[in-house]
């Protein structure tokens, strides 16, 4: 079982009752999704659990009130608070974001980043014992999202698991995204679960619900296949010359591109600096149908 832990991630903690309600008008998705239902009554003889048996992790964005990305993180329940993995360069601007919205709610936001190791376990049935634990809602070949005290035995490195969500075309943050410019269907959040289309009103949901229902996407994220030397993000993405789009994240001869949605479908390979990279469409994504010519 691959586990690596991941010194770039952090934890914001949502205490208070308030907490659910508070987080579920602001964010992208459905957070009652990752707190466990009521307990049975005591008289009711349930089967025995283990300690750590695993939670649900639901996968969520904040947005601008324009509906451009600001964040993305893992909300796992824990006890009596909700914890946010996320990048950990930006725990501190999420506490004050959502700070600003308390008003009478009954929460405490605070960075916990160093209370928690983060991990990512990728081919396990079971997580470790002794952590808070739940498998990664963005897809089943992703693995795990393991939180602990202090980092645990680690069989792989953080380059290790960037190479695998590189694989699976997973994107990871402001590494693929750009702080409020891009939009939640470029970086695949409608096919990986990361939004909810049933929950009701949060910050940015009428640009996201425009862009999927009338059709607006015109281009996303594609993994690609790098051929020369990585570039370096923002590097222009071109195809027999006209520009098509752009270089995001990247290592090892995989990557991933914004790219112009037309363009990858047409074929073929596209120019990058000095490389040449060659777009895949992964099997979970779902393109927008096309007229025939």
């Amino acid at each position: 079982m691959p586990i690596a832990f991941l010194p770039g991630r952090g934890l914001v903690e949502v205490a208070g009752e308030d907490r659910v309600a508070f987080l579920q008008g602001l964010v992208s998705n459905d957070v009652t999704l990752a707190v466990p239902p009521p307990a049975e009554p005591a008289n009711v003889p349930t089967p025995a659990e283990p300690a750590s048996a695993p939670g649900r992790a639901v996968w969520a964005a904040l947005l601008t009130p324009q509906g451009k990305w600001l964040a993305d993180f893992f909300v796992l329940a824990e006890e009596a608070r909700l914890l946010l993995d996320c990048a950990r360069d930006q725990a501190e601007m999420l506490v004050t974001t959502l700070s600003r919205f308390r008003l009478r709610a009954k929460v405490a936001l605070r960075d916990a980043s160093p209370d928690f190791a983060v991990h990512a376990a990728w081919g396990a049935t079971v997580p470790p014992p002794g952590t808070i634990a739940a498998p990664d809602p963005r897809l089943p070949e992703a693995g795990w999202r393991v939180l602990a005290p202090a980092p645990l035995a680690a069989d792989a490195d953080e380059a290790a698991y960037d190479l695998h969500r590189l694989a699976l075309g997973l994107p990871d943050g402001a590494r693929d995204l750009e702080p409020q410019k891009s939009v939640l269907l470029e970086g695949g959040f409608d096919e990986l679960s990361g939004v909810s289309w049933s929950k009701g009103c949060y910050m940015g949901q009428e640009l996201t619900a425009r862009t999927r229902y009338r059709g607006l996407l015109k281009r996303r994220l594609f993994p690609v296949a790098v051929e020369g030397p990585l570039p370096a993000p923002g590097t222009p993405v071109t195809r027999d010359g006209p520009e098509v789009g752009e270089m995001r994240s990247g290592r090892d001869g995989l990557g991933l591109a914004l790219l112009r949605i037309d363009a990858v479908e047409q074929g073929g390979r596209f120019a990058c600096g000095d490389a040449v990279l060659t777009p895949r469409i992964p099997g979970w994504m779902k393109l927008p149908a096309r007229e025939p010519a």
